[in-house]
């Protein structure tokens, strides 16, 4: 661990043992109140390293804090953007596990019956990590990386330019903000009071991803009302909403769900069924890189809808369908000068920046939209989103290294 970072791994270590889950069903902002919790806990961490004019934004609940400029002449305005809450698998009672000196080849055991493990034949980009030290759950609970590390990550960037007074840098404005896993995090992000003229989320995956192209999205909501009767005289009588279920998801193309696609196909995706008889629920994202795809799909599901209501009776299958957000690039393209730093600061530290599409979404897809062009950068965690997930504390410092450039390259863009 280098010397200039030493609170970087503690940090993320302490976040992620606090549970941040955010509540698809909660109508609230944040969506759940251990949300609020930590975001007050880090307000009081900001508040101690001596960041200026912090506050939780009223309406979108965003912790912003500054780091005012100590140069002399005025540079565009850095922000830098992470979310706080985890995705829909357990988060109670988080239990990081370190393997130091990992050789890049073993099965490491996730909890003590050995029932989940890290293998190197599931999971090849273990086989990245050689020699380094892996942060990992203990089995029965996601890590947190995602995006604890992008937090960890920019506060200790700010520690570090707090401890460098010597250091020279434009003002830095970060971002901290709740319920990203669920969609609705930047809903009513207000990029005018944040007052940046140019972002970054730092939000990615492993060393070097760049995003500036996402997916289009938008969520489904499905309820289908059933009639049920006794089963020994239900002919012509019964309609089973379980049944109905089974044939909206099995009127979908087969093949366009996430286990069977990458690079640029889109999917959609069953997320949660529940029901009986009498009424069933069924929840699905549907993800297409072309806006004109993204509407495709939703074409799609109001023919079956249709199809199906046809056929057992109106109003039987009623859905809530909603964009989330756009590919970014529609905005980014405009704006590669944003790009061209990051991939400039990566070059000058040697890393290779990757930049595929990103199969998924962050809150600078919604961002970008509203003005404020923000890429994408790298935070270092691996399967995300589930027991399988880890981090390389090397990945976390590089993060915190590209950072540090990029802040150095913006100081000779004088407005």
């Amino acid at each position: 661990m280098t010397a200039k970072y030493e609170k970087l791994i503690p940090r993320f270590l302490g976040y992620v043992k606090e549970n941040t889950r955010s509540d698809e069903d909660s109508t609230t902002v944040p969506s759940s109140n251990r949300e609020t919790v930590f975001l007050k806990q880090l307000e009081t961490e900001l508040t101690d390293l001596g960041l200026d004019n912090i506050r939780i934004h009223p309406v979108n609940s965003y912790l912003i804090a500054e780091l005012p400029s100590n140069l002399d002449y005025e540079v565009p305005v850095l922000g830098l953007i992470s979310h706080i809450d985890t995705a829909d698998f357990n988060s109670e009672n988080i239990k990081p596990k370190i393997v130091e000196n990992y050789d890049g080849k073993s099965i490491i055991p996730l909890d003590d019956k050995g029932e989940y493990t890290l293998d190197p034949k599931v999971f090849p980009s273990l086989n990245n990590y050689e020699g380094q030290t892996l942060i990992t759950t203990s089995g029965d609970t996601l890590l947190g990386s995602d995006d604890k590390s992008g937090v960890s990550e920019i506060i200790t960037a700010m520690e570090y330019f707090l401890a460098h007074p010597e250091i020279k840098h434009g003002k830095i404005v970060i971002g901290l903000g709740a319920d990203e896993e669920i969609g609705t995090g930047a809903d009513k992000f207000d990029v005018k009071d944040f007052g940046a003229d140019f972002a970054y989320t730092v939000d990615g995956g492993p060393v070097g991803q760049l995003e500036y192209e996402t997916f289009s999205a938008a969520s489904l909501k499905v309820h289908i009302t059933g009639k049920d009767v006794h089963p020994g005289s239900a002919k012509d009588i019964m309609i089973n909403a379980l049944g109905i279920a089974n044939d909206f998801q099995n009127a979908l193309p087969a093949d366009e769900v996430p286990e069977k696609t990458s690079g640029r196909q889109g999917f959609f995706h069953l997320l949660s069924l529940n029901g009986t008889v009498d009424s069933a629920d069924m929840s699905y994202i549907i993800r297409d890189f072309e806006r004109n795809g993204l509407e495709n799909r939703k074409n799609k599901i109001n023919q079956i809808v249709k199809s199906l209501n046809d056929k057992y009776g109106d109003g039987i299958v009623k859905i809530d369908m909603n964009d989330q957000y756009y590919n970014m690039i529609d905005v980014i393209k405009d704006h590669m000068d944003v790009v061209e730093i990051a991939e400039n600061a990566m070059k000058n530290l040697d890393i290779e920046p990757d930049e595929a599409p990103v199969r998924g979404g962050t809150d600078g897809s919604r961002i970008s939209f509203m003005g404020l062009p923000t890429p994408n950068l790298f935070a270092g965690g691996e399967n995300m989103h589930g027991r399988y997930e880890y981090v390389a504390e090397e990945s976390m410092e590089k993060a915190v290294d590209v950072i540090l450039e990029i802040v150095k390259l913006n100081n000779e863009r004088k407005k």
